[in-house]
């Protein structure tokens, strides 16, 4: 508080005069008076805005109390904290499952800041007061520590790639933050600044910091990250240097990470300032849009959809907490570091202000949704369960009990199983793997799949054909032209190549392909009278000029199964008949599989965008998705 001896009444005139402070010499020249001036305007605001910190956290005349880490921020009033916002027999009245930390952990790398000129001449007011870590004890920690220069096994991403990173003329590439998960809140004391991409040595200490606020005798605690996967693992096997007297056990697990012991060491070797609550358990677990580009067998282990005591989380609030932090960071890029960490740190007290003084309204209206959807999935899960064998649930229950408590590879239960149907160009692969052909036959099987190709091209020429209007625009007429005489160009070079297969077969090419009307449809239809999920039927009846004209969508294609089994056995062709069939289950596994998918799609939109929607523009919008839908699943079935 000695900077407070500065502050008079006198130091602040009405206008921009040389304030009478220690801040200038009376015997500046003009110039450096013009410099003083405008400094000692900001020095007073920044003093003024620390005091009132401190006067807002009760210690604006105490002098002798420190406010200590995180003492001059909020953090959420809804995550369990003993002493503040927990009763004092709470351990009695809640389940051990029920009080847990929750976290969510990601690095912004917008957020940079560049090396300054004399960084000895930075004063700083309130260095790990608020949410930024303090910033002699952190470099300390990073001196220490031994971060190994690895790639994931797992993903790609940018976290782990970045992990070498170095722009010399930055002193910081990102920061990386703990908030908690279910209500956005960023932890005191526990954002770091990144030096060459987000290592683990940067992540470790924020989240050990996070995770040692209010925190005492809780023993459970939920960590979502973006590569938690490979985190978890290395997190768990730094674990072996430990204080005096002090036991410790890792789980066997490899989702859980079980410590007894106050002191860990992390991945970062040798760096004895992580610390942990004693017997702390933490479960690791990847944010739902990111665990989209894990590896499949991460899904089951590191999804929270099977963490008990998640709730309805996705793990990715963070990434809107970035979103209007990102609008100050081009600002604070060319403070002073101190300067930076008071910006910083006012953001996001003013974010937790927010969110604190909007929590009750929000928390009541999540109850009333949520108590609505339980009900409904109640009601679900009852149907379902009584058209199920019953020995069969049983069954399911208890390996999803065993899979709960034993974590790791025991949460692969819910992996799909079975064998997935071979795609059309797995089919095509082993096909010319595994191809025996006589001679003459040599490229049967890339000559059959560009048969097919050619039929898919057609079946998209005709559909965009029947989008367009009558008459067409002369643009529209010059892009159909092309389209069409690539087509042929195709057809005859297919064909050309086809008469070495069919040895001289005289093939009358009559046959014109038609296309069930249930599924051609236009893809947008003006007219507003017919149901949005219903398909037109359009008239595929063609006259004899537009057969000329359009020849190349209309014109058969020389393919083994319309010349007929008898006459290929006939001919000893018996070869491409058989792999003509195989591409063509093939072909029918990606359409089913594509069917399977849109369909899906299609009631989720119906049930949830179009039934809830509340405004005519949400549900025209919800309309036109589920028309899209709807042409790609008659495309499909085209196809199949």
């Amino acid at each position: 508080m000695a900077s407070s001896q500065n502050l008079n009444f006198s130091d602040f005139p009405d206008s921009l005069d040389i304030p009478n402070s220690n801040w200038n010499d009376a015997d500046d020249d003009p110039q450096s008076r013009r410099h003083t001036k405008v400094q000692g305007a900001d020095e007073g605001f920044l003093l003024w805005r620390d005091l009132k910190h401190r006067k807002w956290f009760g210690f604006g005349h105490d002098t002798e109390q420190d406010p200590g880490d995180g003492g001059l921020a909020l953090f959420c009033p809804a995550c369990p904290q003993p002493g503040l916002n927990l009763p004092a027999d709470w351990k009695v009245q809640y389940d051990r499952d029920t009080v847990t930390r929750q976290y969510v952990v990601d690095g912004n790398f917008t957020a940079q800041h560049m090396k300054m000129n004399k960084p000895e001449l930075d004063v700083a007011l309130s260095d790990g007061k608020g949410y930024m870590v303090s910033e002699v004890p952190y470099q300390s920690h990073l001196q220490q520590s031994l971060d190994s220069k690895e790639r994931s096994t797992c993903s790609n991403y940018r976290a782990i790639n970045a992990a070498n990173i170095n722009k010399s003329n930055l002193w910081s590439t990102g920061i990386g933050a703990t908030a908690c998960a279910h209500h956005g809140c960023f932890v005191p004391h526990s954002v770091v600044d990144f030096q060459k991409g987000e290592r683990y040595m940067n992540t470790d200490y924020s989240i050990c910091n996070a995770l040692g606020y209010y925190s005492e005798s809780i023993k459970k605690a939920l960590v979502i990250y973006d590569v938690g996967c490979q985190w978890s693992v290395n997190f768990r096997s730094g674990v072996k240097n430990v204080e005096k007297g002090c036991s410790y056990k890792v789980s066997e697990t490899r989702t859980k990470l079980r410590y007894h012991t106050g002191v860990i060491q992390s991945p970062t070797k040798n760096s004895p300032s992580l610390l942990l609550p004693p017997a702390l358990e933490i479960t690791p677990a990847v944010g739902k849009f990111h665990l989209a580009a894990h590896k499949l067998s991460c899904f089951p282990r590191y999804s929270l959809n099977f963490v008990k005591g998640a709730g309805h989380l996705d793990g990715e609030i963070l990434e809107t907490l970035w979103a209007p932090f990102n609008k100050i960071s081009p600002t604070a890029r060319s403070m002073t570091q101190a300067h930076r960490q008071e910006v910083y740190d006012d953001h996001m007290r003013d974010s937790n202000w927010k969110k604190l003084v909007g929590i009750v309204p929000s928390l009541l209206k999540k109850y009333k949704t949520e108590n609505k959807c339980l009900e409904e999935m109640n009601q679900a899960y009852e149907q379902l369960t009584i058209v199920l064998d019953a020995d069969k649930v049983t069954w399911w229950e208890l390996d999803a009990l065993r899979a709960e408590a034993d974590s790791g590879e025991a949460l692969d239960i819910y992996l799909l199983k079975g064998d997935k149907a071979p795609t059309f160009h797995e089919v095509q692969s082993q096909l010319t793997k595994n191809q025996e052909s006589p001679p003459g036959n040599a490229g049967s099987v890339a000559w059959l799949a560009e048969g097919i190709s050619i039929e898919d091209s057609q079946d998209q020429l005709r559909s965009e054909l029947q989008k367009l209007p009558i008459p067409m625009s002369p643009k529209q007429e010059v892009k159909i032209s092309e389209k069409s005489q690539r087509l042929s160009v195709r057809i005859e070079k297919f064909h050309s190549n086809g008469q070495a297969f069919f040895k001289g077969l005289d093939i009358d090419g009559a046959f014109t392909p038609q296309d069930d009307p249930t599924f051609c449809g236009k893809e947008e239809d003006e007219d507003e009278d017919r149901e949005f999920w219903d398909d037109d039927e359009g008239n595929w009846e063609v006259s004899e000029e537009e057969v000329v004209e359009l020849a190349s969508e209309l014109m058969s294609i020389w393919m083994p199964s319309s010349i007929g089994a008898a006459k290929l056995m006939e001919l000893g062709l018996q070869d491409l008949l058989t792999e003509e069939r195989d591409l063509r289950i093939g072909q029918a596994n990606d359409c089913l599989d594509q069917l399977r998918t849109d369909l899906g799609n299609k009631a989720m939109l119906y049930q949830q965008n179009f039934q809830t929607t509340n405004s005519t523009r949400k549900g025209t919008r919800t309309k036109k998705e589920i028309q899209k839908v709807v042409a790609r699943v008659n495309k499909y079935v085209r196809s199949y």
